[in-house]
């Protein structure tokens, strides 16, 4: 089984170098996580047209929403090409790309959209670009894997109506004209299904189920390994008793009408649907894979807006940020927080101290809940003393 892969987006104050200087900074953040914890790589953030800081700390909020609801959307559509693909690890891996690339080659290539997300609009305006594209995509996928899951049962219950047993397959071309009355006033045929288990029980027993059974109207249509098909006459005032009466006794009545030409119909409404069915399931794919790479992209773009806004907000203007992408695994993410934690936790002030053995050490859960309010926290609930968000693209 492949270790799992963990991100975590890093944004620090130029400040860390002694330069102030961003390519000595970047070093810094690497030597601080070191490759036995992970590698980390550049990751360009654009700066973006800020308001006041009230429109700063609700646009933090929005984003946090906004971020859970990318990774919900990402999650959904992998669900859907994981049931479209029956599970086949190896091809819905090959499905889970982001502008043509691997997701983490994207990661490592990122460069912010500015054709779709242009950086030139305010906060705002971006913001809620992003939050109706996700909800498009939402839709669109919901939609059209909603269509392609409704022909799949209608195919799958003409497939049971071929196929299956006594009890609900197709009768058309299985029992003959001649047994079904059809033009009486007062008779009708009726075709019941009878489990092999109970074949004595209904013989014994039918012709006083109800008033007005015709005498010894059973006649044997058809067998199968789990039931057999019996016809037999009664008069109409009387069917729906009879029928009735049937359930009861655990035997299956079925609904048959004769029908010239009915078994060429069937048929053709399998041949008809199926291909709808294979035509469904290629569009449904296609979404799929568009939909997975561009709810990814949106996601990330979130992300990096989520970096963005708290590094104004922790850090403060004018702005002078370095940010790193850390990829690590589920089991070393902890040891490379501990070991940034290490290296910058002098940037949380107060928040964090050290014990006696020189151990950093976080404030107790007041200082925590300060920041909370102040909209400091990461995306893991803990205070930190630098920007962080740890996310895992599945």
């Amino acid at each position: 089984m492949s270790k799992i892969t963990k991100y975590l987006l890093v944004s620090l104050p130029a400040s860390i170098s002694p330069a102030n200087d961003h390519d000595e900074a970047l070093t810094t953040l690497r030597s601080a996580v070191t490759l036995d914890y992970g590698t980390v790589f550049p990751f360009p953030i654009p700066e973006f047209k800020i308001g006041t800081l009230d429109a700063l700390v609700q646009q933090a909020d929005e984003l946090a929403k906004l971020e859970a609801a990318c990774e919900g959307v990402v999650a959904k559509v992998g669900d859907s090409l994981r049931t479209i693909l029956q599970g086949d690890e190896a091809k819905i891996s090959q499905s889970k790309t982001v502008n043509d690339k691997p997701p983490e080659q994207y990661l490592k290539s990122f460069h912010w959209n500015k054709v779709k997300y242009r950086a030139d609009r305010p906060l705002g305006d971006i913001i809620d670009t992003l939050q109706k594209e996700i909800t498009s995509i939402d839709n669109q996928v919901k939609d059209k894997y909603n269509s392609y899951n409704s022909v799949k049962t209608n195919l799958t219950q003409l497939q049971r109506r071929q196929d299956g047993n006594l009890a609900s397959k197709a009768l058309t071309n299985i029992v003959p004209p001649s047994l079904v009355i059809r033009d009486s006033d007062y008779l009708e045929t009726h075709l019941i299904a009878v489990p092999r288990n109970l074949i004595k029980d209904f013989l014994r027993a039918y012709e006083s189920l109800s008033p007005m059974v015709v005498p010894r109207s059973a006649v044997q249509v058809a067998s199968d390994d789990d039931f057999t098909l019996y016809a037999v006459t009664t008069f109409k005032k009387h069917s729906q008793d009879f029928i009735h009466r049937c359930r009861d006794s655990k035997w299956t009545p079925r609904d048959f009408k004769y029908k010239e030409g009915g078994g060429e119909e069937e048929r053709q409404e399998l041949e008809k649907v199926g291909e709808n069915e294979r035509k469904m399931w290629g569009e449904a794919l296609r979404l799929g894979r568009t939909a997975w790479g561009e709810a990814v992209m949106a996601w990330v773009h979130v992300l990096a807006l989520r970096v963005f806004v708290e590094t104004v907000l922790r850090y403060g203007l004018p702005l002078n940020f370095v940010c790193g992408l850390v990829r690590t695994t589920g089991k070393l993410a902890k040891k490379a927080r501990s070991s940034l934690d290490a290296k910058f936790s002098y940037l949380g002030g107060n928040a964090f101290g050290r014990d006696k053995k020189g151990r950093v050490t976080k404030d107790d859960s007041s200082t925590s809940a300060d920041m909370q309010a102040a909209g400091h926290m990461g995306n893991e609930g803990e205070y930190s003393a630098y920007v962080c968000y740890e996310f895992e693209i599945k």
